[in-house]
């Protein structure tokens, strides 16, 4: 089976069904085989026992073979009456939220290319040492909607946006807790804070979080994922481990758990510290800021006469992405500024890439850069800005 060639997944979906005997693991039973092969990482260093692996296989093919195994066990386990294909492509469509026109040009029409999609950054969109962390990693939530979207949710979206909220939230809260904060650390939390930012219009902390009372694998995935972000430079401070004790002790976990869940991350870590993209790199992060702002700064540059004209017409995003500049803008204001910013970026295909899982962290670049890049297209704002001005002595 070739994870990147056509019809792998019939052919892996065969492969599952050789046995009609084998009956799937829930997807609790199957959740530490899925931290062990490292999936919940985001590094897939080999494929769950349902497949056998192959040296031949990549990381990102081995990702594409576990997520689908899981999603499969999902729909196995809801007993659900809707074709499994089928009914994938379906969730998916849904969560993007949009226009199956739009989905053909971004994730394509068919189930394979939008997994390929899903799990494959390419190194113009995201740096390598990123592409795990920022979306690999956080894949489960893909499996988790998916047993939402069976078992009948019907706001599947906003489950996501709940979730995605929640795990910033507490993986900012762990990287925080460390004494000693280097230039990396800072960098790195100054990153997933501006991901954050255009994440959802609700504010969230820790408190925030803890009350939601998330169930006992939700619970898991928030400390697994606690713990690999304070392990990251391969290393835990005192103070990082009082985080995660607290963290676990809050989430209703016992101490054998909690000590299970920090000893897998380090025992994954240490194993395979070779042949993982780890942020270990001093330098990694500042490449990605460096990367990215080149790639933003482009992109505009290079649409520069279709954005011209959509901003034209939206003089209220106009407006606001000009206050942005100068001051801080509301929680209404932001949400406000996001999706007219979400609706001009749909009209461009080419920028569609901000859309894409894990785009949205390259949203405040696009918001910092655009008025410096088109000046023009806030010439009337500033304008009116001047004349509706208090003069100094109102």
């Amino acid at each position: 089976m070739n994870p990147s060639g056509t019809g792998w997944i019939t052919k892996l979906l065969r492969l599952l069904k050789v046995n009609s005997e084998y009956e799937f693991e829930s997807l609790e039973e199957l959740y530490p085989k899925l931290r062990s092969v490292g999936f919940l990482y985001g590094s897939n260093m080999a494929t769950l026992d349902s497949v056998e692996d192959s040296s031949d296989y990549t990381n990102e093919e081995r990702c594409k073979i576990n997520l689908l195994i899981a999603l499969y066990a999902v729909h196995t386990q809801t007993k659900s009456p809707k074709p499994f294909e089928k009914s994938l492509l379906n969730f998916y469509k849904e969560i993007t939220g949009y226009k199956s026109s739009f989905i053909s040009t971004i994730l394509g029409t068919n189930l394979e290319t939008i997994l390929h999609k899903r799990i494959h950054i390419d190194n113009n969109i995201l740096t390598k040492n990123f592409s795990f962390f920022v979306t690999n990693a956080l894949l489960f939530m893909d499996v988790m909607a998916y047993r939402k979207y069976l078992e009948g949710e019907k706001h599947t979206i906003h489950y996501l946006k709940q979730f995605e909220n929640s795990i910033r939230t507490l993986v900012l809260s762990a990287l925080n807790s460390k004494s000693l904060k280097t230039s990396y650390d800072t960098s790195l939390i100054k990153l997933l804070e501006s991901s954050f930012r255009f994440s959802d219009d609700v504010s969230y902390n820790y408190k925030t979080v803890i009350d939601a009372t998330p169930s006992e694998l939700e619970s898991f995935y928030f400390l697994d994922l606690a713990c690999m972000s304070t392990w990251s430079d391969l290393k835990l401070e005192g103070s990082e481990q009082d985080f995660l004790n607290r963290l676990g002790y809050d989430l209703k976990m016992s101490k054998a758990t909690i000590k299970k869940s920090i000893s897998s991350v380090q025992l994954f870590y240490t194993t395979h510290k070779n042949k993982m993209a780890l942020l270990n790199s001093k330098n990694s992060v500042q490449s990605f800021y460096d990367n990215t702002s080149l790639m933003v700064r482009k992109l505009i540059s290079r649409n520069s006469k279709r954005l011209f004209k959509e901003l034209k017409e939206s003089k209220e995003l106009v407006k606001l992405l000009s206050q942005s500049a100068h001051r801080e803008l509301s929680d209404a204001e932001q949400k406000q500024m996001q999706d007219q910013l979400l609706d001009v970026l749909k009209s461009i295909p080419s920028l569609a890439i901000f859309l894409l899982p894990g785009g949205a962290i390259l949203l405040p670049l696009f918001v910092k850069f655009i008025p410096k890049l088109l000046p023009s297209a806030f010439d009337d704002n500033r304008i009116c800005l001047l004349y509706t001005s208090p003069s100094p002595r109102d």
